[in-house]
């Protein structure tokens, strides 16, 4: 309390107006205000750098983890241009190479021209370039050429995921056919660099190798498949059971749990905004009879026309839902109870139109109604009873017609 009655007094004493005073402080360094959130700049240089959209950062973060392989190559370059086991002019250019795709990798991923291809991930581009790095690779590195081909399997890793099983065997028949020429040809130009025994182990390494990881990639995709398949299958059924949670089986209206449910919903915002809220109950007039004359099938039957003809009648905002037996609850949002009467007279319209019992004997089937209005603070138990009260007086006055609750 002190600082807050000094503050004022110092500013009088040199002779600065208050409003001058907060001009100086809000145009002067603030440090809270300027220094950027934490991690704000990160964010910004990993939106630079990778992308906003999820799935292009995932392609060009999968992309970063793939040029590991050329990253491991120029290494391996360098430090044999140290210990003079590689040509200089074949090394550079072979370095050269490698930076130029990687770059032209990454501009094509960043820059979106790979949303033109059928694959937009490049997976298979990338890995049969791969194959032709690391097999030039051998080339140029003689005294340790053997520990490139192991850098042929890990290519193949980044593909397990991506490619289909064409794609796969056309990878490895290239890379087994790549290799083995080469091999053959070094060793028939260059024997004492490539001798032929040696050659033919790292051939067959080679294939034996890629042929594993075909195999075992084939099975991985088959789990995967698997497991996709039992997750469409879960969320079907999980689809399924919120479906019957929710709808009534036979006339495939919300049932009266989820009409519970919406109406608390519909409830709360009528009272935040102050809209009309309506609710009917309707009952199916001597149902009892139909069931009785014409069997319970046919009072199925006589439900679901209802439904079917209800709906169509009412508006696509409003819900018939259905509560139980041959009671039927129409929640009609922003609608006054007037206007909702003549919502019933419109379906009763359409009953009428409708035969609803095939049989030539049948009388046409009518229905009664109770229509309540909202009234902002009530619970929609009392809502419904207020409906129900005034259906029991529409049954009690002859049936056939709908009664407006007081």
């Amino acid at each position: 309390m002190k600082c807050a009655h000094r503050l004022p007094q110092r500013r009088r004493r040199q002779g600065i107006p208050d409003e001058e005073w907060m001009d100086k402080e809000n145009d002067g360094p603030h440090p809270q205000r300027d220094v950027p959130p934490p991690g704000h700049t990160t964010r910004r240089l990993l939106s630079l750098v990778l992308d906003d959209e999820p799935r292009q950062r995932l392609r060009i973060t999968r992309a970063f983890t793939s040029m590991l392989v050329y990253v491991t190559c120029l290494g391996l370059a360098e430090y044999a241009l140290v210990h003079r086991m590689a040509d200089p002019v074949a090394t550079r250019l072979l370095e050269g190479g490698m930076i130029a795709w990687m770059v032209i990798v990454y501009a094509t991923l960043r820059s979106g021209l790979n949303l033109r291809f059928r694959d937009p991930s490049l997976t298979f581009v990338q890995i049969m370039a791969a194959g032709a790095w690391i097999t030039a690779a051998y080339v140029v590195f003689t005294p340790v050429r053997g520990a490139l081909l192991m850098l042929l399997a890990l290519t193949l890793v980044f593909s397990i995921f991506n490619l289909d099983r064409k794609r796969r065997r056309i990878y490895n028949g290239c890379v087994v056919v790549g290799t083995g020429l080469t091999m053959f040809t070094l060793s028939t130009l260059r024997p004492d660099d490539y001798p032929f025994q040696v050659e033919w182990v790292h051939f067959v390494l080679t294939a034996v190798v890629l042929a594993v990881m075909g195999r075992l990639s084939e099975q991985l995709l088959a789990i995967r498949a698997r497991l996709r398949s039992q997750r469409n299958e879960l969320e079907a059924a999980l689809s399924r059971i919120q479906e019957l949670a929710t709808r009534d089986a036979l006339t495939g209206l919300p049932n009266r749990r989820y009409a519970t449910d919406l109406f608390a919903q519909l409830a709360r915002g009528a009272e935040r905004t102050g809209s009309p809220l309506t609710v009917c109950l309707i009952d199916l007039d001597h149902f009892k009879r139909v069931n009785d004359s014409y069997g319970h099938k046919a009072g199925d039957i006589v439900l679901q026309r209802f439904a079917d003809t209800a709906t169509g009648a009412l508006r696509e905002s409003d819900v018939l839902a259905r509560w139980g037996g041959e009671e039927f609850l129409a929640l009609l949002p922003d609608t006054p109870v007037k206007k909702a009467d003549q919502s019933m007279a419109r379906v009763r319209a359409a009953l009428a139109q409708t035969r609803l019992v095939a049989a030539a004997d049948a009388a046409a089937v009518t229905f009664s109604a109770g229509l309540a209005q909202f009234r902002p603070g009530e619970s929609i138990e009392h809502a419904v009873e207020r409906a129900d009260f005034a259906l029991y007086r529409a049954k009690s006055d002859g049936r056939n017609r709908c009664v407006i609750s007081d």
